[in-house]
């Protein structure tokens, strides 16, 4: 799996690192149990903080895309990891998207509310 960052972004490292790997699932180039890389390694790669490679799999967790066990690592979950990953990147894009229209997080619900 290869990630690239930006560190000139405006985006945080981790969130960088998040989204790429919810971009491969999503993708299908991971695909449910398969490992991701040890946090250390990754950091050693990107030559980012450790802790940065960790917030960004906790977020992932947190996302339910990842299982984090320690002494095993991270894997991508075995059940619908694809479509919830496609289903977060969905949404980090509706929520730039309104950014863009200035649209706050109330008027985007009502929005997402009104079409539902």
């Amino acid at each position: 799996m290869l990630v690239r960052i930006d560190p000139a972004s405006g985006v945080p490292l981790a969130a960088q690192i998040a989204a790429q790997v919810r971009g491969a699932v999503a993708a299908g180039t991971l695909g449910p149990g398969d490992r991701l890389p040890a946090a250390r390694d990754l950091a050693d790669g990107l030559q980012v903080n450790m802790h940065t490679v960790l917030r960004a799999y906790g977020q992932l967790r947190d996302e339910g895309l990842i299982e984090l066990r320690r002494g095993r690592g991270a894997t991508v979950r075995r059940d619908e990891a694809a479509d919830r990953a496609r289903l977060v990147d969905a949404a980090h894009h509706l929520l730039a998207a309104a950014r863009r229209l200035g649209l706050d997080l109330d008027e985007l619900v009502a929005e997402v509310r009104r079409l539902a």
